[in-house]
């Protein structure tokens, strides 16, 4: 089997020569650097592209450059793209464990910080691996150097939904860590109908006190590997919630009793719903506006279950001023419009739908007793004083 792969590996080794030589390298034939391999963390794939000129200048070429030792698979293969300057010999793998041509996948775990500290397993996983020069030679000694070009990508799995910003380092030949992100796949919608059909259109006077509101939080261009499992959502009076009031929808699996949970940690895509309130420190405002915020963690088919059990470290529901900041502020937040009712005085009042009111009857009620009950003495005197001058006239 070795004598196989390497008759083969040494024919394409020679169509390769013949496809770009070292005369055609020009400027570009040099010893190998750290900076020859980039590396972009993808959403649902990894892409690592290589200059081949080093390569060549080395002793190789694209066929001979090969991926977590996959000798065998063609997808795991480089493809040697001449079209872009100085030329390159691409690698593109899917992020699925089990699939992702030898990389290594390492999950790991610590205690959340800063706008993640409600919660204490906070998860990134690491994909690695090496692709490394096959050398052709055959005897006892060679003049080829060994190449070898590390990649790793570390993405984080949990994320505050408005608008975090994505950074992509580059990689070399020593071993660099890469970040990567989940973020861009996320998207959050609010829907106005049961079925998560029709997006909901603000009213430019808002919505109405107590009507229900859909949320829903997807994820689009994700590798299967992940599903979407909601750790918290809150609505906050700023948009970018420091030193501002806020109020949890939901933390963990305590939710707040108005909230309804219909997916969560079971697909791509997580689903709950509320009615609309608003704060009271905006009660002098014709529109209440406040901002939907969702903390959201992607979780491994097979670990959504346990991060979905009750037992974690969470904030009780509770209206609280969040005094943790965000290192990178967002701009893209949920907006809801409520409109201002006089009548109603809390939130809680706003959704008892009619305990209020009869709160008030009770007061306007007992105003009147008193009034009648003044009038009553008011003429019973009255007639007490009547009564004393006709009995002095008689």
């Amino acid at each position: 089997m070795a004598l196989v792969s390497f008759l083969i590996l040494t024919s394409l080794w020679i169509a390769g020569r013949e496809a770009l030589t070292l005369s055609d390298c020009g400027a570009y034939a040099r010893r190998p650097e750290y900076t020859d391999i980039a590396v972009v963390c993808g959403t649902s794939t990894i892409d690592l592209a290589i200059q081949i000129c080093p390569a060549i200048y080395t002793g190789y070429n694209e066929s001979l450059l090969i991926l977590n030792r996959m000798f065998s698979n063609p997808d795991c293969q480089g493809t040697l793209d001449t079209s872009v300057t100085p030329p390159v010999v691409k690698f593109s793998f899917p992020i699925r464990e089990g699939n992702a041509c030898g990389s290594n996948f390492m999950t790991t775990s610590s205690p959340g910080t800063g706008i993640f500290s409600e919660f204490s397993n906070i998860q990134k996983v690491n994909i690695s691996g090496m692709i490394r020069s096959f050398d052709p030679t055959t005897g006892t000694i060679t003049y080829n150097a060994e190449l070898k070009y590390y990649y790793s990508c570390a993405y984080p799995l949990e994320y505050l939904i408005n608008n975090t910003r994505v950074d992509v380092s580059s990689s070399s030949i020593a071993l660099k860590d890469n970040n990567g992100s989940f973020i861009s796949t996320l998207s959050m919608t609010l829907y106005s109908d049961v079925n998560y059909t029709r997006p909901l259109i603000m009213p430019p006077l808002g919505i109405e006190l107590r009507k229900i509101v859909y949320v829903q939080v997807a994820a689009s261009n994700l590798t299967s590997q992940y599903f979407v499992l909601l750790d918290r959502c809150y609505a906050s009076v700023s948009p970018l919630p420091f030193n501002s009031t806020s109020f949890n929808l939901f933390v963990a699996c305590s939710l707040d009793q108005m909230t309804t949970m219909v997916e969560n940690g079971d697909s791509q895509v997580a689903r709950f719903y509320f009615p609309v309130f608003r704060f009271i420190e905006q009660e002098n405002e014709t529109v209440s506006t406040y901002y939907l915020h969702c903390i959201t963690r992607l979780c491994e088919q097979s670990t959504c279950s346990t991060f979905k059990q009750c037992n974690r470290k969470k904030r009780s529901i509770e209206t609280t001023v969040v005094q943790d900041s965000i290192t990178r502020p967002s701009v893209l937040t949920l907006a809801i419009k409520a409109q201002a009712e006089n009548t109603v005085q809390t939130k809680e009042e706003a959704l008892s739908g009619g305990r209020s009111d009869g709160r008030g009857a009770s007061v306007g009620l007992g105003i009147a007793v008193a009034v009648l009950t003044v009038m009553g003495a008011t003429a019973a005197f009255m007639a007490a004083s009547f009564y004393r001058k006709l009995k002095r006239l008689s």
